[in-house]
């Protein structure tokens, strides 16, 4: 297959298609709207579930190199009640493999590879039914036109107007994200608080998650019951003042678990946004999306993992079929991703009801659910 085809995004999704593209023989156009790979951080780990994230790598040729930088210790989880007491403390086994954790800088490294991404690219709009093909305006008021676009390009994607007029609403829970650095130097007993993997403390409506990635970098997530536009009656961009409004939504609970909050270093508000559960559209020749971008659920491990196993398969289909297919292949693409999506975005939106719920024996209930035996 010879199409003209881009991504928009360079996200696990759109890069997961590219590389199984590229595996292929077959090139696309990447347009990505950050100047660079290092335009902004990363963002925390991500555990690669073996029948999804892992087989996606597999299909792209990069399950060695992935197991090579996963960190399999990554899985271990402890939970805390508010006051302290451990509830609990689980550890995988040497050969545990389920879900091992990666640091997204690391995926997004390994991904790339030989790929060219034409970095700084925004798009604006993407035109299906143009006559040429699919019409794709930039925001530097040049306009492109391609067989295929796939919409890789997350929660508020740019593309997908193209094919639903569906935005993402309110989940009604908000998170804010901070981190610690060098985290066994400087705070060594948040540091053995939280082990090899993550902590996690529920209580009435609220959450304390604590996530180590590599180089002794933790990220923190409080999530709470609140409205989208919580931050906004703060001044952000003062971390001190997020930081004693944190302290306030979670007075009371363990002060060790609360020094998390305390040297946590700069906070980013992050509203918790989905798509309606079962999000499809009308079968569109020469445009799809991938992850987010079609189906934004909570983030509780499957986002990534779906989109990812979605780029390699569409990538798969586009790779085995003749040039007169494309429209067929969408048609087969789509009628798979839809069901299996709506079941997992069922499933996360469920876990956030529980994982941020007026019973904190909900969470607990949901970690012994799928803790590996």
């Amino acid at each position: 297959m010879r199409h003209r085809i881009a991504v928009v995004g360079s996200g696990p999704a759109g890069l997961t298609f590219a590389r199984v593209m590229h595996r292929h023989g077959h090139p696309v156009t990447i347009l990505e709207r950050d100047p660079s790979p290092d335009a902004r951080p990363p963002g925390g780990a991500l555990d690669l579930h073996e029948g999804m994230g892992q087989l996606a790598l597999r299909k792209a040729g990069l399950l060695a190199e992935f197991e090579a930088l996963s960190r399999p210790e990554g899985q271990a989880m402890r939970i805390l009640a508010p006051d302290g007491t451990v509830l609990r403390d689980w550890r995988p086994r040497p050969d545990e493999r389920a879900n091992p954790e990666i640091d997204r800088g690391h995926l997004r490294d390994l991904l790339l590879g030989p790929l060219e991404v034409r970095w700084g690219q925004s798009v604006t709009r993407v035109v299906p039914g143009t006559g040429e093909g699919v019409r794709v305006d930039l925001a530097d008021g040049r306009s492109e036109t391609y067989d295929l676009v796939i919409g890789a390009d997350g929660a508020w994607s740019r593309t997908r107007p193209a094919l639903s007029p569906v935005r993402p609403h309110h989940t009604g829970v908000t998170a804010v994200e901070t981190y610690l650095d060098d985290i066994d130097t400087r705070h060594p007993a948040l540091a053995r608080l939280v082990g090899d993997g993550s902590l996690a403390v529920y209580g009435v409506n609220r959450s304390l998650v604590a996530q180590r990635n590599s180089g002794g970098h933790v990220r923190v997530h409080a999530q709470f019951r609140a409205p989208a536009d919580w931050h906004g009656r703060l001044d952000a961009a003062d971390p001190e003042a997020v930081r004693a409004a944190l302290l306030a939504l979670f007075d009371g609970w363990t002060t060790e678990a609360l020094g998390l909050l305390r040297h946590g270093t700069a906070f980013t508000p992050r509203p918790l946004h989905v798509l309606p559960v079962g999000h499809t559209w009308p079968h569109t020749r020469g445009v799809t999306l991938l992850g987010d971008a079609a189906h934004l659920m909570p983030p509780l491990g499957a986002g990534a993992n779906l989109a990812m196993l979605e780029g390699a398969e569409l990538a798969e289909l586009l790779a085995a079929a003749d040039d007169d297919d494309l429209a067929e292949v969408l048609r087969t693409f789509e009628e798979r991703m839809w069901p299996r999506a709506a079941r997992w975005a069922g499933i996360t939106a469920a876990g956030l009801d529980r994982l941020v719920s007026p019973d904190p024996a909900e969470a607990l209930a949901v970690f012994d659910a799928v803790q590996p035996s």
